[in-house]
């Protein structure tokens, strides 16, 4: 068991930890198995969670595939399935009629297995690949006869419906520092929020963290706050302006993907633990060598979260349905690696 002020984890303590892992989809060493009696006979909740997946690339596939697989294997009835963002990559023509929509969502990751709702944060191509595709998918919501869930660029879900669980706080992390980098080829910034949006959503988190909440509160966006990737890494803003909300309110987990791979990170004096789940089919980046963790790695993969009354279980799974990494959080903050 690990309090929150305990010190970060040293190198040694993370490559202990961190399972060494075989290229592309391949079966990774020293991977567990997720056994049917580690679920069962319980009144947990069951969520999953995939970023950075609409590659339309085989990845996504064996990544959806695994998935599938997994859960049947379980015989679990998730929740929900949350999409942390880069949900389409290019282009996409055709908006809410867009062939991709069956065959990116909905026969990819079909009703048979989540037919919970969706819910969905945007990423920064789902901004920049195609004009105006940030609110093509708020439409494709809104037009009825979907689990796809995006009422808005910000929203609030909770489990179960009476007497909920867990809280989820889904953001837009595409602020203008963040995601309205210069485009090569106009030289002009890319497209992302506007500044009336980022007050109004920053006023509507504050509200919601201030107001009541289940037991359970998770925030879910797209770009990490802090991050082991090597392509992108921590995200300044957020760590100046969001992570002392997180702390402040005892959010006791951030949840997002952005880099191409998978993390679960803790950091001195933090309460939050800090999840990146970007395995979803597009192609993994190498992670950073940092001296904190307990865990990244560069692989492909989902993540399964079963939620109780006195902890969550949090694993990173592969395309095999093998575990990677397993932690128990508590409402008290504290965390323990279960492998």
């Amino acid at each position: 068991m690990k309090n929150p002020s305990a010190p970060n984890w040293s190198r040694r303590r993370l490559l202990r930890t961190a399972f060494c892992s075989s290229a592309g989809l391949a079966l990774n060493v020293g991977a567990g198995v997720v056994r049917a009696a580690d679920v069962a006979g319980t009144d947990d909740l069951h969520f999953f969670a995939i970023g950075d997946f609409g590659s339309m690339e085989p990845a996504q596939e064996a990544v959806a595939n695994g998935m599938k697989k997994y859960v049947a294997g379980l015989q679990l009835r998730p929740e929900a399935l949350l999409l942390l963002g880069d949900n389409f990559y290019k282009a996409m023509p055709g908006g809410v009629k867009a062939p991709r929509w069956k065959t990116g969502f909905e026969d990819m990751y079909p009703a048979s297995t989540f037919p919970g709702p969706c819910p969905a944060v945007l990423g920064n191509h789902d901004y920049h690949d195609n004009k105006g595709g940030e609110l093509v998918q708020i439409a494709y919501s809104k037009q009825g006869g979907t689990r796809w869930t995006m009422p808005a660029k910000w929203h609030r879900i909770e489990f179960p419906k009476a007497n909920p669980l867990v809280t989820f706080l889904c953001i837009d992390t595409n602020w203008r520092s963040i995601s309205a980098t210069k485009d090569e080829k106009t030289g002009l910034p890319k497209a992302s929020m506007t500044e009336q949006e980022e007050k109004e959503q920053m006023a509507w988190l504050k509200g919601a963290l201030a107001g009541p909440r289940a037991p359970w509160t998770i925030v879910v966006g797209h770009h990490p706050v802090y991050s082991n990737g090597g392509a992108h890494g921590d995200t300044k803003a957020l760590v100046r302006d969001l992570a002392p909300l997180l702390q402040q309110h005892g959010v006791h987990m951030f949840l997002c993907g952005h880099d191409h791979d998978m993390q679960h990170l803790e950091l001195e004096g933090q309460k939050t633990s800090f999840v990146v789940s970007g395995g979803g089919g597009a192609r993994i980046r190498p992670t950073k060598d940092l001296p904190r963790g307990p865990y990244a790695k560069d692989v492909y993969g989902f993540t399964h979260m079963q939620i109780g009354r006195e902890r969550i279980i949090t694993r990173h799974i592969d395309p095999n349905g093998r575990q990677l990494h397993a932690f128990a959080k508590k409402t008290d903050y504290a965390f323990e690696v279960l492998s």
